[in-house]
């Protein structure tokens, strides 16, 4: 397992995230000062200097549950409110879109171009915002100088461990059954045609040479597939083409977005039930998520007129509809922690949430508090 495998798991799929948001605030017609504050105030949160500082250390993956809650307060940033079956749908796009991002990379060393995708779209967000711009063109070097000088390996090792964390979702999404991209068992459809990845050669020569060095025969063979010939490498400077389309915006075309539990899915799930016996590992989890967290706040919807609630679905009646069949197994309980008497933890998360408190304010537009980011153990 790579323990450099998080900032580009919590970097894509915040940027799938901010695909969806975008599409479903537009679709919804919600006013463009109240969309934009919900996009700014989320990669603002994103983006955090502490958040990040934490973010890159090299840490083993968070469990499905722990990531999840992760972007459950990510998403609730701003003042923008999901409900249930919203966010288990939005969660679902996010990490199936991913998932086939991952699974088509040519090369494993790709994964950072599908990332550099999402970067670019994210800072397009922004790009009226020069606080929240920069915050991203900081990351945009972190991950430079962190990811570039892997090697082949190394980057093999993130992607499998990328895998196996997705390896039992199988969550049927309408954009790829209708691509065939996915087959109705909510797996992918791996193609057997277009380009070989950059470095290597359409298969389809074997060419055998002698203890000298020299060509001796050539045998042809049939590849089983229509391969062309690798495209040029893609750009891995903060600016660039990355020629590559994995990982650019696919809701940019509006058409809806289905999501379907498989059987093979909802069988997985009966069969990896939490035991009740207790994780030795919950602990050290819950406190790395509050170092990670600590300083961040979620955005109090005080009134109806500030709020407003965003639908992934098409009719609120769909909406309650998935919310009653989604299985048991499926849905994330809250944990509540009683921390009050825990002084040395309310020490460290204060000074932690102090350190958030700076005196440039990265937005225009936002002044208040509220704004800023969000704290998941106040809420927990």
């Amino acid at each position: 397992m790579s323990t450099r495998t998080l900032p580009l798991l919590f970097i894509n799929l915040g940027g799938e995230m901010l695909y969806i948001l975008d599409q479903r605030l537009r679709a919804q017609n919600i006013p463009a000062d109240k969309a934009k504050k919900v996009m700014n105030d989320i990669i603002t949160t994103m983006f955090n200097k502490k958040f990040l500082e934490e973010l890159f250390k090299p840490q083993e993956l968070y469990s499905k549950k722990a990531l999840r809650t992760v972007f459950d307060r990510l998403a609730h940033a701003s003042i923008m409110r999901l409900n249930q079956a919203s966010m288990d749908k939005l969660y679902d796009l996010m990490t199936m879109a991913f998932k086939y991002q991952v699974l088509l990379c040519p090369r494993p060393k790709d994964i950072l171009l599908v990332s550099f995708n999402h970067m670019d779209a994210i800072k397009d967000f922004v790009k009226d915002t020069a606080g929240i711009l920069s915050l991203v063109d900081e990351t945009y070097q972190q991950l430079i100088e962190m990811y570039t000088p892997l090697s082949n390996g190394e980057f093999q090792l993130i992607r499998q461990t990328l895998l196996i964390f997705f390896q039992d979702m199988h969550i049927r999404v309408s954009i790829f059954l209708k691509d065939k991209v996915q087959n109705s068992n909510g797996r992918f459809v791996l193609p057997t045609s277009g380009p070989v990845p950059h470095g290597t050669q359409v298969p389809g020569l074997i060419r055998i040479f002698n203890c000298t060095g020299e060509e001796l025969t050539r045998l042809q063979f049939s590849n089983g597939g229509n391969y062309t010939s690798a495209l040029r490498e893609g750009s891995f400077e903060i600016f660039g083409d990355r020629v590559t389309k994995l990982g650019t915006n696919m809701y940019s075309v509006c058409r809806p977005v289905e999501t379907h539990m498989s059987g093979t899915s909802k069988t997985s799930a009966q069969h990896t039930k939490v035991s009740a016996a207790p994780n030795p590992l919950a602990k050290e989890e819950l406190n790395l998520l509050a170092r990670l967290m600590g300083g961040l706040e979620v955005e109090k919807a005080g009134n109806a007129e500030s709020g407003f609630r965003v639908n992934l679905f098409a009719t609120d009646e769909e909406e309650e509809e998935a919310f009653i069949s989604r299985p048991d197994e499926l849905s994330y309980g809250v944990i509540n922690i009683q921390a009050t008497k825990d002084q040395q933890t309310n020490a460290e998360l204060a000074k932690i949430m102090g350190e958030f408190t700076e005196a440039e304010d990265h937005s225009p537009c936002s002044s208040s508090k509220g704004e800023d980011l969000l704290s998941m153990m106040d809420g927990l």
